[in-house]
């Protein structure tokens, strides 16, 4: 009984500290994920703030890490920051493998191309630089030969990841510069790594003094893991892709042999003391970058890096960074902060400058892409944080390796803006829009049609567009017509030439008849229009790239397409042909210029418009937004025909009812942008009034409403007064005039003006022509993406 009484006081002490030990370890991990999804969310939340700039996410995450991690380092324990140090490293052993994925190890042993000598030279005039400077500088605690090489040749490299996601999400990669520093950062990542890794096995052996015997055995072991990867693993690697073929599941067996044999290379030298991050790059490197298994593995690493990885890795880095430590007081300090950046970007711009004059560069564009080069990354972070922590360098040290770091990276969206400056005025660009075109220029339009019954209302287009006879109209009358196997059997090779011949009989005669009808009224009455037939003969599939194709080609201003439904004799619109209608959506998303779609209803049975008095009412219905005003831009020009009577009516907003939507949240834009959207309205019609309104050649009515309602209720009070109303499609209006109207509409491609007016419920005498403004998305403000500007002068 007494050893009984003894033994229970332990076992309720033992549970005691037992649960007492559990607490703890849930409390640490709840402060764990809880610090995770902070830092998460502010990294979010500052790179948010800084996207109006234009910054790379590494920008926003590098000041939140300095700034949390130095916050709450003071609470971390030693167990923790070790704990921080296992998931950083092996956070960079994948990053480290992902990158070697991506690179070609083959390159050296082709010859130089020209992105690959503007990277050899910007890499070896900024190792000479630093070789020639950092020596008598104390930049690490013992001036040892391998830090100065080591510190030289980062220096010298490039953050390949970083500076691609930054040109792609800049628009410039399809450029002729994007490509270039693109495919030279890759090169200048890919060597310095390379040197890092192979210096690293020498200053190992060096270190630890090895035995030169261990010394070979370490270098065999990474020559046999470089061979393994590129002659053995191609074998296996396609065999897990032929048994797991795209659009279907990987196998879980083949995934986890693909996995395993992955960890196995990267991990071999590791047992002889190389290091793991430098042995996952070397895998990778030479493990084949084609294949299911290898987008596999570097699509689920970038997703896990960026997701998780990085948020731990900043907060890392400023827990490791403590400010009290970087001695801003010392000028020394400041000395080896500058002169790093000073180094770094020197030395790359001379490199890249002495390249493009040998290569026939502008020297603002080798400038440019010696900026550029200059950018660092996760990686150099990293070794900035790893040699502080390896008692290489000072805290100060790293801290000002990190901010350097910062600086080679906050620059280059401006570097980026000045190359589209530059090129915007060196390289020729045609925004095609009419609003932009001189109101004395030649029109060009690409008039569609699909068949002999658009033909009338076609040469009433025509006859309006041309305004004046000078300058006059371009008219290329284009025939729609779908490529059925019936058709497709009667094309004929033209011999010597790479273009095919229609000889269906039905496809020739209906053509022959348009050309002879529209001809006959050009040769009587066409002063000032020019004619040139086209055609777009596909499949409804493919139709609206031709026709967008043949737009480009002939640098015209303006798409106008038959609606898809044709009107019956008693006024009422059909049903229509989906096919076509399929073709006016797409022709309207990627149309090099503007485009309009004409809603015929008997604009082609009416009198022949007279040159000597208005005989054809027209008006042009103006709200608000880019489509308005380049309805505006092309009725200017209808103004100009003698035979026109053009009526301007414009719906302003009633200032009671706009103070009420912008209170009740129904503009989804900001108060700046609608703004500025009235101003650019305003200025737009001031100048329109100015050059017709105010001379009395053009009515003009105002309408002040209220509301969507009003606005309908006044559309029906036009009912029967025109011939044609002109209006804009209405993208991404944002005015209560319109609100929730487009709920309801029947075609949004006509927008919410448009699909009322063409409507069962509208006239059946009145046609309407809905027009889109060119869409620049995907564009550099009218800079082709595909912008070339690095040899301008060999063109000339």
């Amino acid at each position: 009984m007494a050893r009984t009484r003894v033994r229970e006081p332990s076992r309720l002490l033992a549970g005691n500290t037992c649960r007492i030990r559990l607490s703890e370890i849930f409390g640490r991990a709840t402060r764990s994920i809880l610090g995770f999804f902070l830092m998460m969310g502010l990294c979010n939340g500052v790179h948010y703030l800084f996207r109006p700039f234009s910054q790379p996410r590494i920008s926003s995450d590098t000041i939140v890490g300095l700034v949390v991690g130095n916050f709450i380092r003071k609470q971390l324990d030693l167990s923790t920051l070790k704990t921080l140090r296992y998931i950083v490293d092996f956070g960079m052993i994948c990053y480290m493998f992902s990158l070697g994925l991506e690179m070609d190890p083959y390159i050296l042993f082709k010859a130089p191309t020209r992105d690959a000598k503007v990277a050899y030279a910007g890499m070896i005039s900024t190792l000479v630089l630093a070789c020639s400077i950092t020596p008598f500088i104390s930049f690490s605690k013992t001036k040892e030969i391998s830090f100065i090489l080591s510190l030289s040749t980062v220096l010298s490299s490039t953050a390949s990841p970083v500076l691609t996601r930054l040109i792609t999400r800049l628009k410039i990669g399809k450029s002729d510069i994007g490509r270039l520093v693109i495919a030279a950062g890759m090169h200048s990542d890919f060597i310095s790594t390379l040197i890092i890794c192979i210096g690293y096995l020498f200053c190992k052996c060096q270190e630890v003094r090895l035995s030169t015997t261990r010394g070979f055995q370490l270098g065999f072991v990474l020559l046999i893991q470089m061979i393994v990867a590129a002659k053995v693993s191609p074998v296996f690697m396609n065999w897990v892709n032929n048994e797991n073929p795209e659009g279907k599941p990987m196998k879980g067996p083949h995934l986890v042999l693909a996995v395993a044999f992955m960890a196995f290379l990267c991990s071999c030298p590791t047992i002889l003391g190389y290091n793991p991050i430098l042995s996952a790059f070397l895998a990778g490197t030479f493990l084949p970058r084609e294949g299911r298994v290898s987008r596999w593995a570097i699509g689920k690493i970038n997703y896990l890096l960026s997701t998780v990885f990085y948020p731990i890795f900043f907060f890392w880095m400023g827990a490791e960074s403590r400010w009290s430590d970087f001695e801003p007081g010392q000028i020394m300090t400041w000395v080896r902060l500058i002169l790093l950046f000073v180094i770094a970007t020197v030395g790359k711009v001379v490199g890249t400058v002495i390249a493009g004059a040998i290569l026939g560069f502008h020297w603002p564009e080798s400038v440019a892409l010696g900026l550029l080069l200059t950018m660092k990354g996760h990686f150099h972070i990293y070794l900035a944080i790893a040699a502080k922590t390896a008692g290489k360098t000072t805290t100060s040290t790293s801290i000002g390796m990190v901010i350097v770091i910062f600086f080679t990276i906050v620059h280059a969206p401006k570097v980026v803006a000045h190359i589209i400056k530059r090129a915007r005025k060196r390289t020729p660009t045609h925004r095609m829009a009419l609003q932009l075109l001189d109101p004395s220029s030649e029109l060009k339009i690409l008039l569609c049609i699909h068949g002999l019954q658009n033909t009338s209302a076609a040469i009433s287009i025509m006859e309006i567009s041309r305004g004046m006879a000078k300058p006059g109209v371009v008219v290329y009358l284009t025939d729609m017509i779908e490529l059925t196997d019936e058709i497709a059997a009667t094309l004929v090779q033209v011999e010597g030439e790479d273009t095919l011949t229609v000889t269906h009989a039905g496809v020739r005669q209906m053509r022959d008849q348009i050309t002879a009808v529209v001809q006959s009224y050009v040769d009587e009455n066409g002063d000032g229009i020019t004619l040139g037939r086209m055609l777009a003969l596909s499949a409804f599939n493919s139709m609206a790239q031709d026709i967008c194709i043949l737009a480009e080609e002939l640098m015209g201003a303006l798409i106008i397409l038959p609606f898809h439904k044709s009107q019956r004799a008693d006024g009422s619109l059909s049903e229509g042909n989906s096919g076509f209608r399929y073709v006016n959506r797409k022709v309207l998303r990627n149309a090099p210029c503007s485009v309009g779609i004409l809603v015929d209803r008997g604009l082609g049975t009416v009198e022949k418009i007279s040159r000597s008095y208005a005989s054809l009412n027209v008006a042009v219905i103006f709200i608000s937004g880019k489509d308005d005003r380049e309805a505006l831009a092309y009725a200017a020009r209808v103004a100009r025909h003698p035979g026109v009577k053009l009526s301007v009516i414009r719906f302003l907003v009633d200032a009671a009812a706009e103070n009420a939507a912008r209170r009740a949240g129904t503009y989804r834009i900001s108060v700046a942008e609608q703004e500025e959207e009235m101003r650019l309205d305003d200025e737009c019609f001031a100048t329109f009034y100015e050059r017709h309104v105010a001379g009395g050649h053009v009515a003009y009515v105002e309408k002040h409403l209220a509301s969507s309602a009003e606005t309908y209720s006044t559309l029906k009070l036009l009912e029967g007064q025109y011939a044609l109303i002109i209006v804009g499609r209405g993208g991404k209006v944002n005015t209560v005039l319109t609100f929730g109207m487009n709920d309801w509409q029947q075609c949004p491609e006509l927008g919410p003006i448009g699909d009322v007016l063409s409507g069962s419920e509208f006239s059946v005498r009145t046609s309407v022509l809905v027009i889109q403004q060119h869409n620049l998305k995907g564009e550099l403000d009218g800079l082709d993406d595909d912008f070339s500007i690095m040899e301008m002068s060999r063109n000339r």
